[in-house]
């Protein structure tokens, strides 16, 4: 009868039979100095391991052994043996080459998602098949949520965008860039740029799309060529008509006394047009240039507004309109330049007499707010209310533009240029305060100006 081996595990009080009881009392005590010591362990196997390779030998091992039960092995066995193992050993490859991309890609696009949302542009990451594969959050507030996997034609639709990724994953450009608009909710322009990533280079990622907008520059250009049309024909009109009245005076009217004086006096005020016109225009390009620098000075509202108020009496007196003014006790001096204020308010009141009713009340109020524009800190809040025709809610986000007018017929024969609410406008923002306007039509409008209070 065969003899068993004992298999004996050396160490004190460690029998033959009782080996797998020192093995656990082995790691026991191993596991125990390790947590004493504080030491770090390691996860075994590893999270990336993988016993794929193993697998795929296991069945020409299995084929071998089987061959090798009579202690000879042929060449043919041994080469179906072999042949086994190979296939195994591709299936391998295969298993780990779908992961090792599918790894790659993810922390490829989650790492550019994590630098994507540090851009203030809108910027889209594309694969092979035009999807979105990453976006970053300006990217979602353009176009919306869930923009993963979604088909850049549905987002971008408009023809030109479609052209440049054409160009771009055709290889035609390096980088496209077209003019794309979008006119919902509001009209906004961006510039488009479609960079392409070389098949050879790419993984995941195969074109870049970047939207950087560019609608404050194509205001800016607009209103450019708008104001430089505006001022020619401001200028034009007074300009024809002087030259027509003095042609006049010079021929068929040179001995009309009557039509004589008739002319002289339309002259005047056409000619007193171009100047306070040529005025608006110096101070508004002074406020301009001097609109980044923050005046300094300490400035009283209850001595502006009074100011303000005895200098359009004589023309709120010939409409019969009283002037009120209601200033809140101890109100405290703000920062700012006197001169400025002075213009802005006698602006606010000469519109509000001037384009009011007659017979009617204009109101200035002036109290103390917590916070005040940009700031942040405590302010004067001054209210010039009128009790005129209002304005209809379209006509309030273009108030403050140059030569912006609501009737320009009425506007010319109360001799307005055009210019006041802008260089308000331009005036406040200097100050770093804010102006806001509230109107409804048939029951007047309220004008309000924030300024913040001086330091102590």
């Amino acid at each position: 009868m065969p003899t068993k081996t004992a298999i004996r595990v050396p160490g004190p009080g460690l029998g033959t039979k009782d080996w797998r009881a020192g093995a656990r009392a082995l790691w026991w005590h191993g596991y125990s100095f390790v947590k004493t010591k504080d030491l770090p362990m390691r996860r075994i196997p590893p999270r990336e391991f993988s016993f794929a390779p193993l697998f795929a030998m296991v069945p020409g091992f299995t084929v071998l052994a089987a061959f090798a039960t009579d202690q000879r092995v042929s060449v043919n066995e041994a080469l179906l043996s072999a042949l086994v193992i190979g296939a195994g050993a591709v299936w391998a490859g295969f298993r780990q080459s779908r992961v090792f991309p599918e790894t790659v890609i993810k922390v490829d696009t989650t790492l550019a998602s994590v630098v994507l949302d540090a851009l203030p542009d809108p910027v889209l990451l594309l694969n092979d098949r035009r999807h979105v594969v990453a976006a970053n959050r300006a990217a979602e507030a353009l176009l919306g949520a869930g923009l993963h996997g979604r088909d850049i034609a549905l987002l971008l639709r408009q023809p030109d965008a479609h052209d440049a990724l054409k160009k771009a994953y055709c290889g035609d450009q390096v980088c496209a860039r077209r003019d794309v608009v979008f006119e919902t909710p509001v009209r906004r322009s961006y510039e488009l740029q479609v960079m392409g990533v070389p098949c050879r280079e790419a993984l995941s990622v195969r074109a870049v799309v970047a939207l950087h907008e560019v609608t404050a520059l194509k205001n800016a250009d607009t209103m450019r060529a708008d104001f430089v049309a505006n001022v020619s024909h401001e200028l034009r009109s007074p300009l024809s008509a002087l030259s027509g009245f003095i042609e006049t005076l010079q021929t068929s009217a040179q001995d009309d006394a009557q039509a004589r004086t008739r002319f002289l006096a339309i002259m005047d005020d056409e000619a007193a047009r171009m100047a306070r016109l040529i005025d608006d225009l110096l101070s508004l390009s002074r406020i301009e240039v001097n609109e980044h620098i923050r005046p300094t000075a300490r400035a009283s509202i209850v001595k502006i507004v009074s100011g303000v108020a005895d200098l359009v009496q004589l023309k709120a007196q010939e409409k019969n309109v009283q002037i009120k003014i209601n200033v809140a006790q101890n109100l405290p001096d703000v920062c700012g330049d006197e001169d400025e204020l002075r213009e802005v308010f006698q602006n606010l009141v000469d519109n509000a007499v001037k384009y009011g009713k007659s017979d009617a009340i204009v109101t200035l109020d002036a109290t103390v707010i917590e916070v005040c524009g940009e700031t942040g800190g405590p302010g004067v809040e001054v209210v010039v209310s009128d009790q005129g025709d209002g304005i209809a809610a379209e006509h309030l986000p273009r108030l403050t533009e140059r030569f912006y007018r609501i009737d320009k017929g009425r506007s010319h024969r109360v001799g307005g240029t055009g210019l006041g609410l802008a260089i308000v406008k331009h005036i406040v923002n200097r100050h770093r305060g804010r102006l806001s306007v509230t109107s409804e039509p048939g029951k007047g409008s309220m004008f309000r100006v924030h300024l913040p209070v001086a330091s102590p």
